[in-house]
């Protein structure tokens, strides 16, 4: 019998459709991959951009066109929503949970440009929180005067960002972040015209717009800690290695602040170390290494793992998982992504790294829950991680299932992988990571896998043949699937229906764009973004 419910049924879970094609009634449209899929929703497709942006497109998308299918959500909001777009905003940046805050500032300069007077008004007095250093203003800079002018408001923004930081703030964000992207603290205060508060200010901002000649002799009657660290910064080009390093200790100057020349010498390195901040001492650790300062049995090697393992001061510290996840791929390289320099990585700091991509993710609670984690490996998922593209989003994925798979004991990992080897049709192959692995391992056995096409429906239809209990099923791909006769949203459907199981479906976004292959109206589905450092909590609580 030719059973006709399996082409057209008005119960879903009676439903067959391939992937090729939309499920009757359900509003899928076409993905970038040829599959069908379902639109996310304005708010998901924003939060997606803040988390991952779209430098670099995906292997789909280039990023021209991917950064305009984003903008023109970004903008819709800011003209329908504004105001609530620029509290989701300012609670994204100031929260961490973004590998990059640059996506953040642009959807802020939109605001401040294109909505209307509360919208502009809002965005405006909320740079400061999302704008946090120097290079975040510049970049905002740039970002803003690509849809509007200096009008009083920006002008107003601007010089309230410069004046209502305290002295020693403000001269450690002039001397550490003179310029970015072609913007310098000169055009910023030229085109603000902020009115200096103090006689501090007054020389600080001299300082800004007209270097160290024009301020050949610093007044006595300022803040004494800013002139101390006025005078330490100038004079640190007439020191010897050792007279600089005594003097970065005593005023807790940073890398920015030290000529080039210096930063050849450990000792110099040694005393940075001191008060270096988590997010710079993650990304100098190769060069630390490579002077000589971070080496077996040091002290400095003994500080940096102290450091690593605290997990409190790497959240306060805003540091994401990602940027761990790649100093820990770089370092245990022991080369420089562009073939720059080389260095013999030491397996305490590499050790450390690997248990700090675990310390920077929100603790999530054990669900007991019997979970299935399937990867998607595909060639589209070799794409590099948005602005990162020696970290591939395989890469990534894996390591933050292994977050997952960390708090959930009853867990079985998988990967869409060829079914007969190489590349071609796929098939489901379990894999045997384990949370207690090393990362760095783990990246290079999923960078081995044999991808093939991805068919997003085999957890459930694997899990159904061989009769595996099931409680929830969390997938890692860009949802830019085609392959496959049946939806993911069909199979899971049927899994429930045959075994009793209530199951539920995560599917864990690794790309800023619009498509999901979680149904939006089914409750038992849920799409959240890769990448976010709340990611695993929220599937604890959807799942608990």
């Amino acid at each position: 019998m030719l059973d006709y419910t399996k082409h057209f049924a008005t119960r879903l879970a009676r439903l067959v459709t391939p992937q090729s094609e939309p499920i009757p009634g359900t509003g899928q449209v076409p993905n970038s991959a040829g599959g069908y899929a379902w639109p996310v929703s304005e708010w998901d497709r924003l939060d997606r951009f803040l988390v991952l942006g779209s430098e670099g497109g995906t292997f789909y998308v280039r990023e021209r066109r991917l950064t305009i299918e984003n903008a023109r959500v970004v903008e819709a909001l800011v003209r329908e929503q504004g105001e609530a777009l620029v509290q989701r905003v300012v609670e994204l940046s100031v929260s961490g949970r973004a590998a990059t805050n640059d996506p953040a500032l642009f959807a802020l300069a939109m605001a401040a440009s294109l909505g209307d007077e509360a919208t502009r008004k809002a965005a405006l007095a909320a740079l400061p929180e999302v704008a946090r250093t120097g290079t975040h203003l510049f970049h905002w800079l740039q970002f803003v005067t690509g849809f509007r002018g200096w009008g009083r408001g920006v002008r107003r923004a601007v010089a309230d960002w410069y004046v209502e930081k305290p002295d020693r703030k403000l001269a450690y964000q002039v001397l550490k972040y003179p310029s970015r992207d072609g913007w310098a603290h000169r055009d910023a205060l030229r085109l603000a015209h902020p009115k200096p508060t103090s006689q501090t200010q007054d020389v600080i901002f001299r300082l800004a717009t007209r270097g160290w000649k024009g301020l050949e002799a610093i007044p006595e009657g300022i803040d004494p800690e800013v002139r101390d660290l006025l005078e330490g910064v100038r004079a640190l080009g007439g020191l010897d290695p050792e007279e600089a390093a005594t003097r970065i200790a005593e005023l807790r100057l940073v890398r920015e602040m030290v000529p080039s020349p210096l930063l050849r010498h450990p000792e110099v390195w040694e005393a940075l170390l001191e008060e270096m901040p988590m997010g710079a001492m993650i990304r100098n650790l190769a060069t630390m290494t490579r002077v000589g300062l971070v080496a077996p049995g040091s002290d400095a090697t003994a500080r940096v793992v102290e450091r690593l393992g605290n997990e409190g001061r790497l959240q306060k510290a805003r540091i994401h998982p990602i940027a761990v996840l790649a100093a820990l791929k770089t370092y245990a390289s022991g080369r420089g992504v562009r073939g720059r320099g080389s260095w013999e990585p030491v397996a305490p700091v590499v050790d450390a790294l690997d248990g700090a991509f675990y310390g920077t993710f929100q603790n999530a609670p054990t669900t007991g829950k019997r979970v299935m984690l399937a990867l998607d490996v595909s060639a589209s998922m070799t794409a590099g991680v948005h602005g990162m593209d020696y970290l591939s989003c395989r890469e990534a994925s894996a390591a933050m299932a292994l977050v997952t798979a960390a708090t959930e004991p009853r867990h079985m990992f998988t990967a869409f992988t060829a079914a007969f080897g190489g590349f071609g049709p796929s098939g489901l192959s379990t894999l045997s990571f384990s949370p207690r692995e090393r990362l760095d391992d783990v990246l290079r056995r999923t960078d081995r896998l044999n991808f093939g096409w991805t068919d997003c429906a085999l957890p459930m239809l694997e899990a159904t043949r061989r009769r595996w209990p099931v409680d929830v099923f969390v997938v890692y791909t860009d949802n830019e699937t085609w392959a496959g006769d049946i939806h993911p949203s069909q199979a899971l459907r049927q899994y429930r229906e045959k075994t009793g199981i209530p199951a539920r479906l995560v599917v864990v976004g690794m790309a800023s764009n619009g498509f999901t292959i979680a149904d939006p109206l089914d409750g038992g589905m849920l799409d959240v973004v890769g990448f976010d450092t709340a990611t695993p909590r929220l599937i604890a609580e959807f799942v608990h």
